[in-house]
């Protein structure tokens, strides 16, 4: 496929190109903006491997022992968990759609109003294999978006096409792994008196009682109903992750500490400390699709500097958080 260019003010051009990775052998797009952010997403999983903003700074944890060997999924990057998240349901972990070939949809509908012209919209429909395990019929539409200001923005599509009348239920999460400086130096602020269920504890429900979320410890949890927008803050790279979203009530948060991560075969030792996975997801309850009908999910990630010192935080980070 040949390489796309979308016309900019001023005469720059956005560019999108579908490009054969030397390393791996899978084929990529790679969005980049005329300031210099870029975006690879890989046909395999459908899924945002690399961000990088304007100075090459890449945001994203992609682990040095990641498989890009199908079927395996990719550790890092964003996943996108469908039909079923984590162990609710028959399914392999996190469904099907993070180890399956996507392809170009050609024709994709309108989508809402958007101030990006750099993207690259994707497929997933069921396979003969797909349908033996889960034998429902669906079209999944994926657009991945950078905005001119280098801001990443993921819109997941899916409807129902079964011809036999049947409904179907689903869960979904979009599994982003935030590159960070130390774990222990970041904070999430957002998920404050929320109930979350602790998959630690056989998924009791649980009230967090913090002004903000730290780590001190292996985390895996998800916070219900959280609010549409949440902000993870990064103190030693004066960073802060800005992550809004729509269609999803709940969020997700994940980091394996020292002897979970030991135990993962596609996760090197120590990496726990540098990354932090965070996703806008639908866990506690399941969706359901009547054929023909179509439900939408998105997120938006943006990152703006930040300083914190004596505790005095940059008047323009707390505007912003203020105006959740």
């Amino acid at each position: 496929m040949a390489a796309a260019a979308t016309r900019m003010a001023g005469g720059e051009e956005a560019t999108v190109k579908l490009v054969k990775d030397g390393a791996t052998g899978l084929e990529k797009f790679i969005l980049r903006e005329p300031h210099g952010s870029s975006v690879e997403v890989y046909l395999y999983g459908g899924q945002v491997i690399f961000w990088e903003n304007e100075y090459r700074e890449q945001m994203l944890f992609v682990s040095r022992k990641a498989s890009f060997k199908p079927p395996k999924a990719i550790r890092g990057g964003i996943q996108i968990c469908f039909p079923q998240f984590g162990n609710h349901g028959v399914l392999e972990q996190h469904g099907f759609a993070r180890n399956r070939l996507w392809s170009v949809d050609e024709c994709p509908p309108p989508f809402p109003a958007t101030t990006s012209n750099c993207h690259i919209d994707l497929i997933l429909k069921q396979t003969p294999e797909d349908l033996k395990i889960w034998p429902h019929s669906f079209e999944f539409r994926l657009r991945v978006a950078l905005s001119p200001k280098g801001d990443l923005m993921l819109t997941s599509r899916i409807k129902n096409t079964n011809a036999d009348g049947k409904p179907f239920k689903f869960r979904f999460s979009y599994q982003t792994y935030f590159l960070i400086s130390d774990i222990s130096e970041v904070r999430v602020e957002g998920l404050e008196t929320l109930d979350y269920l602790d998959n630690l504890q056989n998924e009791d429900r649980c009230t967090e009682q913090g002004d903000a979320v730290v780590f001190e410890s292996e985390v895996d949890k998800v916070y219900l109903s959280a609010p549409p927008k949440i902000v993870i803050i990064d103190h030693d790279k004066k960073r802060t992750f800005e992550l809004r979203k729509e269609g999803l009530p709940d969020v997700v948060l994940w980091n394996p500490w020292d002897r979970k991560g030991k135990t993962i075969p596609d996760f090197a030792e120590e990496e726990y400390k540098s990354m932090l996975r965070v996703g806008a997801a639908n866990v506690e309850k399941p969706i359901t699709l009547r054929p023909g009908e179509e439900w939408q999910g998105r997120q938006e990630i943006s990152v703006v500097p930040s300083s914190y010192s004596s505790g005095q935080w940059d008047p323009e980070i707390i505007h912003r958080i203020q105006h959740v």
